[in-house]
């Protein structure tokens, strides 16, 4: 525990608490069960949970949500003491799900249905504190569920509630509405030790005080006071209840246990997955650690007779927005709720009931502002309507419901944009003519089918036609029909040209970038001549496979618009089909490339290599190629115009090979390469013997000299050996290189 961050967690412990409190035995009362067993379980949601948890902002404890379930259950098995055994078992369920790391489940839920949950529990906040908040406090409410076992629901509570108006009671909700709102924009929020809600508690109690003494009429009664049973200390046995571990082989104490850990589970993922985007640092909550910190924590709920625990959205938004900076907050929250129910309840019961109310509909206002309401509506209606479905289903029926006809209006909005927009098609034109591309998305099922049949029916006959599937990881059997009936009838008929290519996609986002595959100044001077040496390897080698990387060349533009740093500099014949930036992969700013026939070194091109040099690239690369055009003239003695400047020094090579007439007659591919290979290690001597100023970087390690040979058939670049002290000198002191 950081002593630092206790300044921020002890009171937003202690305003948890004090919500906590209440909500505890109200969800007790609603499910049937005996009242202390939703302090027990408030008591091991913060302690157990919170100290094995590793989320910093989720605080455990008995959930509205599972009201409904423990009643039905209690009903079903006869008595508490058997339901503890299922508690029990549910514990040892999340265990294992923990264990088998079934958490991934929260990371397919989407964020529009997230943002509709907490947006729906601002809502009920707002609409179940109300009568709370104008004096009216009936004990049996039963939590977040719309409709009770009474007949009355939420709306009917609040038509009454005006029927029964306390005044002193909506004078203390009405002055803690105030100062919650308004506490922000006062000096009093600089004092981190006195939270705005800790503040309100502590006046509201004053004020009932007040009223006690000066005005007598506005007095508030115990019926609108926290009502906390006190418990005698000396003999807290007698509150316990164990579990009844006879009826473990009870098919229906199993069936119950099973739908608990389910239900609790996932109200957990929901609630961790939404407490995560509350958050302001937006730490992420492991949520296979929470399942078992939950599953621990219903072990201990089983044996020591406390309703099942789950991460609560309403304290665990109360702890954010009281500000928290730890799970300490958590775990000393569980710490006084069993303090105060030792010691504590003759206090506790003075707080008025419409402050606590006060707290919650302001955090129920800042779950469900309006600008929440207006960004989803900007985001379009398929992002809109599964959010505003789930605001209205949890408000209307209960949270797991409702999350679940939100979750199933996002899956139609999602079959249905894949349905309508299952490719993009487009038409460009090359110097081959006009190309129809239809590029098909990463998931294609058989509701494309249609639309991607109609699409390539309705291509004008004479056409050529490209499918590219290289994005696409699924294709659904009915659409690859589809694609090859087409390719076998179709465009055989109407003398279409198509080619078909590939499988895969990906997603962009538009907002933040902030990063570009680039080289800048930094990463370049780290650089060593053997690493680029493999970044180019690395690079050839996905240009082999056909992995190429995706470049995002807008965004290099602007990254390299002002400088470059490039990291090797080739010397490249000029043949159309070798292209450096291509073969190794490369991104705007990484290579500078010198391209000449015959890959041959001139004065100029000593020039551009030591520029290259001054601009800090670390590899100079000759790379010849297979089937060389200028090779090849030099074999057959062109020497016309001006050609003969290229051929007369690719002439060396092929005396130095001291091939036979015939050989060079032959035009053996064989005979081609090993010229080939003896040209390039022509101008690497040319180099070292023509520039002292390389020469010299060479020596110092600064910069790396290296042949490279070109398959085109392959696609493949073989390298050499880099340069070594011992072959300058060799250079130096042999006829292999001329000068310029």
């Amino acid at each position: 525990m950081n002593i630092q961050n206790l300044k921020y967690d002890l009171p937003a412990s202690i305003v948890v608490f004090l919500v906590a409190l209440p909500l505890c035995l109200g969800v007790a009362l609603a499910s049937g069960a005996p009242l202390i067993s939703g302090i027990i379980a408030g008591v091991i949601g913060g302690i157990v949970v919170g100290a094995i948890s590793q989320s910093q902002t989720s605080v455990s404890g008995p959930a509205a949500g599972l009201a409904a379930v423990i009643l039905a259950s209690i009903t079903k098995l006869g008595s508490f003491e058997i339901l503890l055994t299922s508690i029990l078992i549910a514990g040892f369920l999340q265990l294992a799900m923990g264990f088998f790391r079934a958490g991934f489940i929260a990371n397919y839920i989407p964020s529009n249905v997230i943002k509709g949950l907490l947006a729906a529990i601002g809502v009920l906040l707002i609409l179940k504190q109300i009568p709370h908040v104008i004096g009216y406090d009936k004990r049996d409410d039963d939590g977040f569920t719309f409709i009770r076992a009474n007949g009355e629901n939420t709306f009917s509570d609040i038509i009454r509630a005006f029927d029964a108006i306390t005044p002193g009671a909506v004078i203390i909700g009405l002055f803690s509405l105030l100062v919650l709102y308004y506490w922000d924009k006062t000096p009093l929020k600089n004092f981190k030790l006195l939270p705005a809600s800790l503040f309100v508690v502590v006046a509201g109690v004053l004020l009932n005080f007040l009223f006690t003494d000066a005005v007598p009429a506005l007095a508030i009664g115990k019926d609108h006071l926290v009502d906390l049973p006190p418990i005698d200390s000396g003999n807290l046995g007698a509150y316990l209840h164990l579990p009844n571990l006879s009826h473990f082989s009870n098919a229906d104490v199993w069936m119950v246990g099973v739908t608990i850990a389910i239900v609790a589970s996932l109200e957990t993922l929901l609630n961790i997955e939404a407490v995560d985007k509350l958050d302001p640092h937006k730490r992420e909550t492991p949520p296979n650690r929470e399942l078992l910190a939950q599953g621990v924590g219903n072990i201990f709920a089983g044996l020591f007779g406390a309703l099942p625990v789950t991460s609560v959205i309403v304290r665990s938004s109360v702890n954010i927005q009281t500000g928290n900076k730890t799970k300490a907050s958590a775990v000393l929250h569980g710490v006084f709720m069993l303090a105060s129910v030792l010691v504590l309840s003759p206090i506790l019961n003075l707080i008025p009931l419409s402050a606590l109310a006060a707290i919650l509909i302001m955090t129920g206002y800042k779950l469900a502002k309006l600008s929440l309401l207006r960004e989803m509506y900007q985001k379009g209606w398929s992002q809109f309507l599964p959010f505003a479905i789930t605001v209205v289903a949890i408000v209307l029926t209960d949270l797991l419901m409702g999350v679940l006809i939100g979750l199933a209006t996002s899956m139609f909005y999602l079959a249905r944009s894949n349905f309508r927009n299952p490719f993009s098609l487009e038409q460009y034109r090359l110097h081959i003519g006009d190309v129809f591309k239809l590029a098909l998305p990463n998931q294609v099922s058989f509701l494309n089918k249609a639309t991607i049949k109609t699409a390539l029916w309705e291509i004008p006959n004479d056409s050529k036609v490209l499918i590219d599937a290289s994005k696409a990881d699924f294709i659904d059997h009915d659409v690859l029909e589809t694609i090859q009936d087409y390719r076998d009838v179709v465009a055989a008929e109407r003398n279409i040209q198509l080619n078909v290519i590939g499988l895969r996609d990906k997603y962009s986002l538009k907002d933040p970038i902030q990063f570009v595959t680039v080289l800048d100044q930094e990463t370049q001077a780290r650089l060593r001549p053997d690493e680029v040496l493999q970044l180019l390897r690395d690079g050839n080698q996905r240009f082999i496979e056909g992995r190429w990387t995706e470049k995002y060349y807008h965004h290099q533009v602007d990254a390299t618009a002002a400088s470059q740093h490039p990291m090797a500099v080739v010397v490249n014949c000029i043949d159309s089909r070798t292209s450096p930036e291509v073969i190794f992969d490369a991104s705007l700013g990484d290579l500078l490339t010198i391209r000449i026939a015959g890959n041959i070194i001139s004065r100029e091109i000593i020039g551009s290599l030591e520029i290259a040099a001054k601009l800090g690239a670390k590899l100079i690369v000759v790379k010849g190629h297979s089937n060389c055009g200028a090779i090849g003239l030099a074999m057959k003695g062109e020497q016309a115009h001006s050609i003969g400047a290229i051929t007369g020094k690719i002439a060396l090579a092929i005396g130095q090979c001291h091939c036979s007439a015939h050989d060079i007659a032959s035009g053996d591919k064989a005979v081609l390469e090993q010229i080939t290979r003896q040209n390039v290690d022509n101008s690497l001597a040319e180099i070292v013997n023509s520039s002292p100023c390389l020469r010299e970087c060479l020596q110092r390690g600064e910069i790396g000299l290296i042949g490279a040979y070109h398959n085109i058939a392959v696609g493949k670049v073989e390298f050499g050996e880099l340069v070594t002290d011992e072959q300058i000198d060799f250079y130096l002191h042999s006829q292999a290189g001329m000068h310029v």
